[in-house]
């Protein structure tokens, strides 16, 4: 198998433009003959379904939330990154393209991120012409602050809710379009396989999560937009309810899954407190904008926050600052959280050992109580509900957990996946921040991929396409329907006597022992064969209560885990092919004697997309050779 990227030739700044030229056009009466599948309502989906509609395609779009304003792009708290300069200190496209290359360690493509950068300055007037509520200075601009691996303010936001309000303005986008009846949409819906048809995507098997009905949507091309899979870890940032099943169903009927291994892990979320957790919260990145980062410079076991403020500055090591003097507590999260673990490591974590602490007392003196409150009053608010600490008068504690995965499905310029006829949009495909996304870029390339990509793109492939809709009524149809009933009879019948989350939260302890912040070989091959017996066991022994015909939450989360302990083993596949470290990726037997993560640029310059070859099979390994003709390979610093 070839892959082919569909990097338009030319010079960098121009590659986007010739491109969208040299597409092929739908005219405007011909749009209304097309049907569009959309699975997923966050920033991609309801951006993508929306615009698609606007332009007079018929869409259909599901959800498995009751409403498309549940969707988990809600939960992104500190802002979304455009190259708009407005704070007039240096900022540019080129600047934006470089620090996401650059943080994103040298692996991911300069063609799609240029282009990232260059809508990125469009996204944000089309969000204040939805009404978003940006924050504001004091002359009534926009409002920039600082995120991680950046030297300039280019992250627009609305206090500590940015995707909460940005998902209201596609949410808005989105209704206007159902009521104009170009969208029809479909709530509590599961998408549990893809269809094919002549080689090419051309429906979706559903199951009515209240009914438990199987039915069968058929379209001209199907668009997923579902997020990430970093819930097969257990404990992570992601709602409960997110999870891999769409890209994995996607996957196991051809489309490509690339840089599995590669997992973020995020360095502000509130600590582990017990066995009792199903999730962990995330406190934003823009919490570093402020808050400075310390462990004691001596171990001081079972350290309290309210102790804390009693300890001399200069019995505390501010170990991001003094390591990392050019970018401080803003160095990139793959960094600030390797970091962390290191303190942890040699027994300076404070709390239960496993924390560290982000301390406002100096902001609170420089802007004052109310100045904080301003600029993050609903994230302290938050904190204190869960911790029953006050952040104002004490620090908080903060560990890195589990957040946003740069691996998916893998695409071309275009977004579509090695299928043709099947497009992936946002977390789901692997496509623009290589091995470690810098802060505030997930919005960014959610809105981007379907405001500014898929309606230029799609057109192209549907202007080869016949009008005539497929019958749902085919074989590949009935097929499809027939083997998503029998696994979920499957899942049913076995009866054992572990639950779902019994299963789910070993996988996840595996994952993050073994291809968790370090990674080594022996660990790798430790928990693929951790993996192999836990998959082995839960055909034999889980309990799924309840029946298919009804609302089951526990049959839902079954199928999910099922896909999860099929996904991870590719996970920890893609992590020993990978012997360097890179971004979120790191191999201890690959580091710079300080510490650092150390790239090997000869071996690994490469995106790596696996091919499903069957169930107990070895999947197949492609290689999509990077080329980086306008930034330099360098080794990252930070110092």
């Amino acid at each position: 198998m070839t892959l082919d990227s569909k990097i338009p030739e030319g010079p960098i700044g121009e590659k986007w433009t010739k491109h969208k030229f040299n597409l092929k056009l739908v005219n405007p009466s011909n749009k209304r003959k097309y049907n569009i599948i959309v699975v997923g309502t966050g920033l991609a989906g309801a951006s993508a379904a929306a615009s698609l509609a606007e332009l007079g395609y018929n869409v259909k779009a599901f959800c498995f939330q009751d409403s498309p304003r549940r969707a988990h792009s809600i939960a992104a708290q500190g802002g979304i990154n455009a190259a708009k300069n407005y704070q007039n200190d240096g900022d540019s496209v080129y600047r934006l393209f470089y620090d996401t290359v650059k943080g994103g360690d040298y692996r991911s493509r300069e063609g799609n991120v240029h282009r990232l950068a260059e809508v990125s300055v469009n996204i944000i007037d089309q969000c204040v012409a939805q009404g978003v509520p940006f924050a504001r200075e004091y002359g009534g601009l926009l409002d920039n602050r600082s995120f991680g691996g950046a030297q300039v303010s280019r992250t627009f936001y609305a206090r500590g809710q940015t995707g909460q309000q940005l998902l209201l303005g596609a949410y808005s986008a989105l209704n206007r379009q159902i009521a104009n009846g170009k969208i029809e949409m479909h709530p509590r819906t599961e998408m549990l396989d893809l269809v094919m048809v002549d080689g090419k995507a051309r429906g979706i098997v559903t199951r009515n999560l209240i009914t438990g009905k199987i039915e069968s949507h058929s379209a001209h091309a199907v668009v997923l937009c579902t997020g990430g899979y970093g819930n097969v870890f257990f404990l992570s940032t992601n709602a409960k309810g997110s999870n891999a099943t769409a890209a994995w169903r996607a996957h196991k009927k051809g489309a490509l899954f690339a840089n599995p291994c590669y997992t973020q892990i995020h360095p502000t979320c509130i600590p582990v407190s017990g066995d009792h957790q199903s999730k962990l919260t995330l406190m934003s990145e823009s919490l570093r904008n402020d808050g400075r980062v310390w462990v004691p410079k001596k171990a001081m076991p079972g350290l309290k926050a309210k102790d804390a403020v009693n300890i001399p500055k200069e019995e505390r090591d501010y170990y991001l600052e003094r390591k990392y003097p050019a970018f401080g507590n803003l160095v990139p999260r793959d960094v600030a959280s390797r970091n962390a673990k290191d303190v942890c490591d040699e027994g300076r974590g404070v709390g239960s050992g496993l924390a560290v602490f982000l301390d406002f007392a100096d902001a609170i003196k420089r802007l004052g109580k109310k100045g904080i409150e301003e600029k993050y009053g609903n994230l302290f608010d938050m904190y204190q509900q869960i911790t029953g600490d006050n952040p104002y008068e004490m620090p908080m504690m903060i560990y890195p957990a589990v957040h946003y995965t740069m691996g998916g499905l893998w695409v071309d310029y275009n977004l579509m996946t090695s299928v043709p006829g099947l497009y992936a949009l946002g977390e789901v495909n692997f496509s623009d921040h290589g091995a470690n996304r810098l802060g505030a870029s997930a919005l960014m390339q959610g809105l981007a991929d379907g405001y500014f990509v898929i309606p230029y793109t799609i057109g192209d492939y549907l202007a080869g396409m016949p009008y005539e809709n497929v019958s749902t009524d085919r074989p590949e149809f009935k097929e499809a329907m027939e083997n998503v009933n029998n696994r979920v009879n499957k899942l049913l019948s076995i009866k054992g006597n572990k639950t779902v989350d019994q299963f789910h939260r070993e996988l996840g302890l595996t994952m993050w022992e073994h291809c968790g912040m370090a990674r080594t070989e022996e660990g790798l091959k430790a928990g693929k064969k951790k993996i192999q017996e836990l998959r082995k066991e839960f055909w034999e022994n889980v309990k799924v209560v309840g029946g298919s015909g009804e609302f089951n939450q526990e049959l839902e989360k079954a199928g999910r885990v099922a896909d999860f302990m099929e996904l991870s083993e590719l996970m920890v596949d893609d992590a020993l092919n990978r012997s360097e470290s890179c971004g979120g990726h790191f191999r201890e037997e690959s580091q710079t004697p300080e510490g650092e993560a150390k790239r090997k640029d000869d071996e690994f310059s490469y995106v790596a997309a696996w091919e499903y070859k069957g169930d107990n099979q070895p999947e197949v390994l492609h290689k999509e050779e990077l080329k980086f003709e306008n930034v330099k390979l360098t080794q990252r610093s930070y110092k």
